[in-house]
């Protein structure tokens, strides 16, 4: 609660930080939800970009549109790619202007070992999608300050698509 680190080895190495990626972009999207900007019965449409997304996956189509809510169940239930870039281009109008929205973020919040390349932690074409344990810890402390959040990342099974599309939390924890 303090902020005070108890613990710390390497806290400044800088690493590939995967799917942990994703806490910066949740982040984003509950701010986006606090300011009343977003809502999550909103529907979003999903792009081309969105749709293409390799790795974890809800397997989007281009056009097909779904809530705010779905998305951000299976972004932060199933970690899925597509749906976290769709929610991103839907917030900031492009995957980049998310992107560089996430990079601002970072910033402001003292992230000195922290630079984002995409909003997944796809790290398979760029060297420079980084960060260290120290900014892993910011960004999740700040998530932490949306309560609402833990409706989302608590949850073990669930379904989208009227049921038809099953979620399981991938954080075994």
């Amino acid at each position: 609660g303090s902020g005070k680190v108890l613990v710390a080895l390497n806290e400044n190495e800088t690493v590939f930080p995967a799917s942990v990626t994703k806490i910066m972009s949740l982040l984003l999207i509950c701010e986006a939800i606090d300011k009343g900007t977003l809502s999550l019965g909103d529907s979003v449409t999903v792009s081309e970009t969105a749709a293409s997304r390799g790795g974890s996956q809800i397997w989007l189509e281009p056009g097909e549109t779904m809530t705010v809510d779905d998305l951000l169940k299976a972004t932060a239930v199933y970690s899925a790619n597509d749906a976290c870039t769709a929610l991103g281009e839907h917030i900031a109008g492009s995957d980049e202007g998310f992107v560089a929205m996430m990079n601002e973020k970072a910033k402001e919040l003292g992230m000195t070992n922290t630079h984002f390349e995409n909003c997944t932690g796809l790290d398979d074409t760029t060297d420079d999608h980084l960060t260290s344990a120290y900014d892993v810890a910011l960004m999740s402390r700040a998530l932490l300050q949306y309560p609402f959040i833990t409706d989302y990342t608590t949850i073990w099974m669930d379904t989208i698509r009227n049921g038809e599309f099953g979620l399981t939390n991938t954080n075994r924890l």
